[in-house]
């Protein structure tokens, strides 16, 4: 399809009518078109393309692939059809002319803006438009519609989490050991009538194992529709793991009938969730990365967060593309899918019709490992509250007033697949959640508060959905203009190299608390600011590294020493956090100034332990930690 669009405001719906358009402007697809920003309607985005077929016997399908509200799609002046949820992809079959004028029209959703219906991002990424591209084929007479593949996996065996460091086969991961299969369902559209065969194949991608094939009967008279359904076993399966603890084997299913060849790639595994964390395939894993926000590339992020030693990614509030998904199955980053629910408005109706979409949308992919339904339902420390005595008083306040109504929340999450671990709300203190957002350092107390925080309220460091604090990226910027960063939170005075050095030590501080406390999952906010000029992201718009990205990095290391406490003249605790899966005896060392020492240590797979006392003496401006793990040195660094 021809890159060239023009878009414009909707002057007149048309009442079933073609919309009128007074002003075209080109724009770029799919993007985000700034100039539409204060824009009061839907917005029409228009293109021309030749007829793709070859042959005039084959079949013209068109497909959006998403949008962020409904759409209404017009072909040479005719409705051809709508769109209710924008991320799943809407496909329309259509008589195609020599030369063809395709009108899409995009309106901001109802309800489930999301995180594009808060003030966190730009307002340019609220502006209705096309997010996935468009795409206009040529199938033959007779051709695959539907092609759906869902892999199956016994439910994961109890496991204490205690390993000989060797990935574990599939038959420990099943609960009887019978296997995995790949349910295949097909839609079939016959242009004329068939009496074949769809042939069904299976094959390992990037490793050696079993493959299969099958043909499966098909019938069906001129003009009709016909659904086959087949199960695929799988022989001796290898399974999906998250990075650092094992392969990310995957399968892909191909399917033929006469000229019409459509493939699937999936991954076996299975994900439950305990009082400790996530299980992938029976075996204890720690999760830790960041949310993403949308904007940017998605691979491109997906190689960030592995850069910082990630191994999940949330994506917050709203739905990215498939390509997203494909570059996470492909590096091992868990994902965390949150429903488009930001603030206190959940319509469960619309909300159960979404997750439907959701699970079915998305549930091939391996790493799919966690639903979110609502986030942020309310803010008791939406005015900050300031450090000390007084301030944890406050907190304990705030939190002990602020009421949340569950029920939306709960409905909804009912209505989601159970194979999955579920977490109807996300929320700071007091709004009751299943995952917290904690922000001390940043909104109240101060970063080495964050213990205080948790034993007083131990429940939130089960699942953190989101901490953080934000920062400067360029000398000009002026924060009041900054999506999602608040002027008054910065220190007086802030710059760039100012603000970051903050952010790097508060994120430092709070990532490596929640780690010496055995925090399950743990997500940063956020990976990449939303717009240029700064934000809560570790890396600038642009993709540039901010201090804390290296910061986080070296606190996200599987292997890590961390300080007890803040980087201040005399002694201090190490605790040593090993999230492998495998028991580590190494040296631990630790340098300030002119003091150095080295001790060693005995850590058991997925634990803590003491791993001493540093002296860091008054003259002293940094302290660095070592662990000598494998054939390299990890390096943790704290500046005074």
């Amino acid at each position: 399809m021809t890159d060239e669009w023009t878009a414009g405001v909707v002057t007149d719906a048309g009442g079933g009518d073609l919309p009128t358009v007074e002003d075209w402007r080109p724009v770029p697809v799919p993007r985000y078109p700034a100039a539409f920003v204060d824009a009061d309607g839907p917005i029409a985005y228009r293109t021309t393309f030749a007829d793709p077929r070859v042959d005039a016997a084959e079949r013209a399908v068109l497909e959006i692939g998403g949008t962020d509200g409904p759409a209404e799609v017009w072909l040479n002046g005719s409705r051809l059809g709508a769109s209710d949820v924008g991320f799943v992809p809407a496909r329309f079959e259509f008589e195609p002319r020599p030369e063809n004028e395709l009108l899409v029209v995009c309106e901001r959703p109802d309800a489930f803006a999301g995180i594009r219906g808060t003030d966190e991002v730009p307002d340019r990424l609220a502006v209705p438009g096309i997010r996935r591209g468009v795409a206009v084929e040529s199938r033959p007479r007779t051709f695959l519609r539907e092609f759906d593949v869902r892999p199956r996996l016994g439910p994961a065996s109890e496991s204490d989490g205690e390993t000989d460091g060797d990935a574990p086969s599939a038959a420990n991961a099943t609960a009887d050991g019978a296997g995995a299969a790949i349910d295949v369902t097909l839609e079939v559209d016959a242009g004329a009538a068939v009496d074949d065969a769809v042939t069904l194949s299976l094959r390992p991608e990037g490793f050696r194992g079993g493959a299969a094939m099958e043909r499966v009967p098909v019938q069906a008279e001129a003009g009709e529709r016909t659904t086959v359904s087949r199960t695929l076993s799988v022989r001796e399966p290898s399974l999906w793991w998250p990075r650092e603890y094992g392969p990310q084997d995957r399968y892909t299913v191909r399917a033929k009938l006469e000229g019409d060849t459509l493939e699937r790639t999936v991954g076996l595994r299975h994900v439950e969730r305990d009082g400790d964390g996530l299980l992938v395939n029976g075996r204890r894993v720690r999760a830790r990365g960041f949310t993403r926000l949308p904007g940017g590339d998605p691979r491109a992020d997906v190689d960030r967060a592995v850069d910082a030693n990630a191994t999940l990614l949330r994506a917050r509030g709203h739905v990215p593309p498939r390509s997203f998904y494909e570059a996470c199955d492909e590096a091992g980053l868990l994902v965390w899918q949150d429903l488009p629910a930001c603030g206190s408005d959940l319509p469960i109706d619309r909300g159960i019709e979404l997750t439907t979409a959701l699970a079915e949308t998305y549930g091939r992919y391996p790493s799919l490992a966690m639903y979110g339904v609502q986030d942020r339902p309310t803010d008791p420390y939406a005015e900050p509250v300031g450090k000390g005595l007084l301030a944890r008083f406050a907190v304990r306040y705030r939190a002990w007033r602020t009421s949340v109504d569950r029920e939306p929340a709960d409905a909804v999450a009912e209505r989601l697949p159970d194979d999955l671990p579920i977490v109807p709300v996300a929320g700071p203190p007091g709004t009751d959640a299943d995952a917290a957002h904690l922000f001390p350092g940043w909104r109240y107390l101060a970063a080495a508060d964050t213990d205080w925080l948790l034993e007083t309220y131990p429940s939130l460091g089960e699942v953190v959905g989101r901490f953080g604090a934000g920062s400067l990226a360029a000398d000009d910027a002026d924060p009041a203009t900054v999506p999602g960063l608040e002027p008054a939170l910065l220190a007086d005075g802030a710059d760039v190299e100012g603000s970051q050095r903050e952010q790097a030590r508060i994120l430092k501080t709070v990532a490596e608390t929640l780690r010496r406390r055995d925090c399950g999952v743990l997500a940063a906010s956020t990976l990449r600011d939303p717009a240029p000029g700064g934000g809560m992201g570790v890396y600038a718009a642009d993709g540039e590294p901010k201090r804390a990205a290296e910061a986080i990095a070296q606190s996200y290391e599987p292997v890590q020493a961390a300080l007890d406490g803040p980087p201040t003249p005399g002694t201090v605790g190490i605790t040593l956090c090993n999230d492998r899966n495998e028991a580590l005896e190494t040296t631990v060392g630790w340098r300030a100034g002119d003091e150095t020492a080295v001790t060693t240590v005995d850590v058991g797979p997925l634990e803590t332990t003491s791993a001493g006392t540093a002296r860091i003496p008054a003259d002293a401006e940094r302290v660095v930690l070592e662990v000598a793990v494998d054939d390299r040195t990890v390096r943790n660094r704290y500046y005074l």
